[in-house]
């Protein structure tokens, strides 16, 4: 699926790059990925005046790592997708679930399909206590 979720552990909620870094670094790092999506959503490839700067983490379960594999420019339909346990709770699934098919070329059944494996995924890397960050990612930005 080229477009898909990504449902975040509940012990990293709110640990996000822009919470972490300070604001002169996030701006670098964000309008990095905004340069390279040259106004076009880095997912779905809809021209977007405004894009959303989308973190990209990978887990190591076995190790609790937490890596920051990149950042990429979406559009804000892409990224309620994307966090769909958010987009759920602000009211505005449907939207999200028309732009999933949409964009991945599916069925209703399939959307819940994929949002089953992605709770699996969540609840397993729930049962993690503490994840360590590897920023590792960010280095490229080092002058």
């Amino acid at each position: 699926m080229k477009l898909g979720f990504e449902l975040v552990p509940d012990s990293c909620w709110y640990s996000n790059l822009r919470s972490i870094l300070k604001p002169a670094m996030w701006d670098v790092v964000r309008k990095t990925a905004y340069a390279e999506a040259n106004g076009r959503c880095m997912i779905c490839g809809r021209p977007a005046k405004r894009l959303e700067a989308h973190e990209r983490w990978s887990y190591d379960e076995k190790n609790a790592v937490q890596k920051l594999e990149e950042v990429v420019a979406v559009c804000h339909d892409c990224h309620s997708v994307i966090h769909i346990g958010r987009t759920q709770l602000s009211g505005d699934e449907e939207r999200a679930i028309k732009h999933f098919m949409k964009v991945n070329g599916c069925s209703y059944s399939d959307y819940r399909r994929e949002l089953g494996k992605a709770n699996e995924d969540h609840a397993r890397r729930n049962k993690v206590p503490e994840w360590s960050l590897d920023l590792a990612y960010l280095r490229r930005y080092a002058k």
